[in-house]
């Protein structure tokens, strides 16, 4: 496809100046964001796990309080009382004794911590409950083993968290209540406050059902916190990020999973109000790609303008050269003027380049013939000796082993033979005689291997007047037969040919050694013109032969293929496409 100068430069400047700035529009605000998200990321993780440490020490007081409850000798005793069916007044004295243990152990505290110890018919030590299995928190925590409770009010407090602590004799080991840990939940929220995901995001601290842990509805709405929860059952990690999408906008969310109970603390942003700075930048770079565009249009009309109008009178007698039309072409050489410039250095360039390769098409037109005819003599002339030399020593085998009729056949054989293969006048047979010179030619190798070799030979009727070469099928039996008695006592050879659609088709069977894949790709150079068909050295020679005859020969009408068959064997397949008037031929002598 032609396409002008005009129009190529500009593609060069757009390619130049447009698409890569249009590139960077596009890739330096998508960089620009991974390097936001990473970074907020990173803020946000550094914050969490603030808060997270914060929340663990915090926290790891209150089990400490809760533990060292416990094991106070005024607890176990008072459970042990309630437990012996003790007096009341002995109760009341062990209560009062044990309010003031943990009065004591309040006074200490630098957190405003509260401790309550009930007992499980409700009684305890800051006020009395109806029975603990009828309270909803306590079955919570009997029932789902839900330690940590979220933000409430108190009775004498203001708004705390609790942490809840089996109630149990040391001794049974019987669970005879709760000892119930208050902290004011203001602890959590002044440090949660210093946890911020830019100016529009959200932090929430939930539980696995995401309820807010510090009462009231959570920052976050419902439908995102239920949709973070979902994705995060994927997630085996501690922290992390994923993104949800809630009607058309998308959200990413920090989770960080606290070591407190079920706690989560999760972080919400839109992504549009986190990539806002990106758009905004993306908007001007693609504003600024526009006027570059229109600028390389401008700038490329101007430049073509002054070197198309001659390049295209050029041009015109440069597609004259391209068909072949040199006398044309030169013809209109004349018409075309110019200045005194690199076009019109061009233009008397051409005009000669033009002049000598009509000439150098010419005489290599015709050495070419010439050399392809010397080819192809030199590869003929290479076969006669070649089988000459295996013939005879076929001869001197019989006559040493006194074979006098073998010998008789054998030359007989051998005399019609060479009539045929010294027959020069002629390089190109019918494949009717090429088959009748193998049939032949097997017979001698018959007489030498009697009982040992079996060939069958399978000839298509509608072939016998078709051109074809001289020695195609010779070298490649020979070799069949050598390779065969490799590794069995028996070679069987298949000689056949078929003529399907516009190709004659010429088959050559064994069931030898089969062929190294090394062999069939040095072969294969033949059909890249890599290796000069007349070298013949090593091994395959017949095979390199025959396939450069053919090659020489037919061009691009020649095929084969070869195949190493299961278990053991070659198949090779000579395709000749012949032209339409054999075809035509053919059909009419059927007829």
């Amino acid at each position: 496809m032609y396409i002008s100068l005009r129009i190529r430069l500009l593609l060069i400047f757009t390619l130049v100046l447009t698409i890569p700035f249009l590139t960077l529009s596009l890739l330096v605000p998508e960089w620009f964001g991974t390097i936001m998200e990473k970074k907020t990321t990173e803020a946000t993780v550094e914050m969490m796990d603030q808060f997270s440490q914060y929340s663990d020490s915090l926290t790891s007081q209150v089990e400490d309080l809760g533990k060292q409850v416990l094991v106070n000798p005024a607890t176990q005793e008072w459970v042990r009382s309630e437990e012996n069916g003790q007096s009341d007044t002995d109760l009341l004295y062990m209560k009062n004794q044990l309010k003031t243990e943990l009065s004591s152990m309040m006074v200490n505290n630098s957190k405003s911590m509260s401790v309550s110890v009930y007992l499980n018919d409700g009684t305890g030590t800051s006020q009395t409950l109806p029975p603990l299995r009828e309270i909803v928190w306590f079955k919570e925590f009997y029932d789902y083993d839900q330690r940590w409770m979220r933000s409430h009010h108190e009775w004498n407090e203001d708004e705390v968290n609790s942490y809840l602590l089996p109630l149990f004799d040391l001794n049974t080991m019987d669970l005879s209540g709760v000892i119930k840990v208050n902290f004011p939940t203001i602890l959590l929220e002044e440090s949660l406050e210093k946890v911020k995901l830019g100016d529009e995001g959200h932090v929430s601290l939930l539980d696995a059902k995401g309820r807010d842990v510090l009462g009231g509805n959570p920052d976050i709405s419902s439908g995102i916190v239920k949709m973070s929860l979902h994705e995060m059952k994927d997630h085996s990690g501690r922290t992390g990020v994923v993104e949800v999408t809630k009607g058309e906008t998308r959200h990413l969310v920090f989770y960080q999973k606290m070591g407190v109970g079920d706690w989560i603390l999760m972080s919400e942003i839109k992504k549009s109000d986190l990539y806002a700075p990106v758009h905004s930048l993306q908007r001007n770079l693609l504003l600024i790609s526009g006027w570059i565009f229109l600028l390389t249009i401008l700038i490329s009309y101007i430049l073509s303008s002054n070197i198309v109008k001659p390049l295209w009178k050029l041009t015109e007698s440069m597609k004259l050269v391209e068909k072949g039309k040199f006398s044309e072409a030169e013809k209109g050489f004349p018409a075309i003027r110019t200045r005194n410039d690199e076009i019109g250095y061009a233009v008397k360039a051409f005009k000669n380049t033009t002049k000598t390769l009509d000439q150098l098409i010419k005489t290599e037109y015709q050495e070419k013939i010439r050399r392809k005819d010397a080819e192809y003599k030199a590869l003929l002339l290479q076969i006669n000796p070649h089988f000459l030399n295996n013939t005879l020593e076929v001869i001197g085998g019989l006559s040493a082993q006194g074979e006098n009729r073998k010998v008789i056949d054998v030359t007989v054989h051998l005399g019609r033979m060479l009539s045929y293969s010294l027959d020069t006048e002629r390089d190109v047979v019918t494949i009717r005689e090429e088959i009748n010179y193998m049939r032949r030619y097997t017979e001698v190798l018959k007489l030498r291997h009697e009982d040992a070799l079996h060939i069958q030979i399978e000839e298509d009727p509608a072939l016998d007047n078709v051109p074809i070469i001289k020695f195609v099928l010779q070298p490649l039996v020979e070799n069949a037969v050598k390779y065969s008695f490799i590794r069995n006592d028996v070679a069987s050879i298949g000689i056949s040919t078929r003529k399907i659609g516009d190709e004659a088709v010429l088959i050559v069977e064994d069931n030898g050694i089969g062929i190294p894949g090394t062999v069939i790709k040095e072969l294969a150079k033949i059909d890249r013109n890599e290796n000069n068909v007349l070298d013949s050295r090593g091994k395959s020679i017949g095979l390199k032969n025959v396939l450069g005859r053919l090659k020489l020969s037919y061009g691009n009408r020649f095929s084969y293929s070869i195949e190493n068959k299961d278990p053991g064997g070659t198949r090779i397949t000579l395709i000749i496409a012949m032209e339409k008037e054999e075809s035509e031929n053919e059909g009419a002598d059927n007829r």
